[in-house]
């Protein structure tokens, strides 16, 4: 049993070969979606984030440093949050489809899923065990 595994990895290393991943792809349509919720989110309420963390900033030595900072850490939020939407819902489409996504791209949506609690380490971690090849 583990041999004709290895077999199969072999011939088809790129792709992911695991069996029923029908509910594996569901889920990351759905943490795509939720993702995507999320980055709307951050887009519509930059200005309030903004005011807010600024309210903060009215007794430090260098404020406009800090508030730049802060404006491209949160822009690296939404576009992190985009980059996982996307991914999330491109694999999941290829995990429901016939054809077996590119194992790369699985790798990199569950890499990008890993810093998002609860859901996306729960999902990042073991889509990474289903791609991940047996001994």
């Amino acid at each position: 049993m583990a041999s004709d595994a290895r077999a199969l990895y072999a011939a088809h290393p790129e792709s992911v070969t695991a069996s029923g991943t029908k509910t594996l792809g569901l889920a990351w349509i759905a943490y795509g979606v939720y993702r995507l919720a999320v980055t709307v989110w951050l887009i519509a309420f930059t200005t309030t984030a903004t005011l807010m963390f600024g309210s903060l900033l009215s007794r430090v030595p260098d404020p406009f440093t800090i508030m730049t900072v802060f404006h491209v850490l949160y822009s690296a939020t939404i576009v992190w949050s985009g980059i996982s939407a996307v991914l999330g819902i491109v694999v999941g489409l290829a995990l429901l489809g016939s054809r077996s996504p590119a194992r790369i791209l699985v790798v990199a949506a569950a890499l990008l899923a890993l810093p998002e609690l609860p859901f996306g380490v729960m999902l990042g971690v073991y889509t990474m065990t289903r791609v991940a090849p047996r001994d």
